[in-house]
């Protein structure tokens, strides 16, 4: 989840951003557009969600030139941006050893709350969708089982496909795939037997 900082109100420069960073080492910071938001806890379904994801594509990418990360690790794609996705895959040898940014993404997983989903779905759809590494990148709803797949196709078009609860979750340019069930396991959205 995500709070505008207080301290921060209007645009502030690369180098404001980074020494409020270091002053406050305790939180997480993502920079969007020159504007700083304070990264906050998550629901219980948030992080349940967020860790089945990484879970599953870390398993399936076992052996495979790939690296999964999770929000410790910063997405930086420009100097104006910044930000701590859920999920992000890198398979770019130019991330590897990264200490606390990747540059090279080709997936991004998002998992909605009703504090990010304006940014999620705005600025950083926008930043995802001008990168030229990315090839997918997910919205997963935390407050109800659907799972929104953006996929870049030739000539750069996206195609969005919503899957729903007994859909399966097709990455093709990672080459797996998934019941959009095992995302929502141990959520109120899987009847558990």
């Amino acid at each position: 989840m995500a709070m505008r900082h207080d301290n921060f109100r209007g645009r502030k420069s690369r180098e404001e951003y980074f020494a409020l960073v270091e002053s406050d080492p305790e939180h997480r910071y993502e920079y969007l557009d020159g504007l700083i938001y304070m990264m906050t806890g998550g629901s219980p379904d948030h992080a349940i969600i967020g860790n089945n994801i990484g879970r599953i594509v870390g398993n399936l990418l076992q052996g495979h030139r790939c690296i999964v990360y999770n929000s410790d690790l910063y997405v930086e794609l420009s100097d104006e941006y910044r930000a701590c996705p859920d999920v992000t895959v890198s398979r770019d040898p130019r991330d590897r050893g990264a200490k606390d940014a990747i540059r090279y993404p080709s997936l991004i997983v998002e998992v909605l709350s009703p504090s990010t989903e304006a940014n999620d779905r705005g600025k950083k759809s926008l930043q995802y969708r001008n990168c030229p590494t990315i090839e997918e990148y997910l919205l997963v709803d935390s407050e109800s089982p659907v799972i929104e797949v953006f996929r870049r196709e030739k000539k750069g078009f996206w195609s969005l496909y919503t899957l729903r609860l007994d859909d399966e979750v097709i990455l093709s340019n990672l080459g797996i795939h998934f019941p959009v069930a095992e995302v929502y396991q141990n959520t109120p959205f899987v009847d558990e037997e």
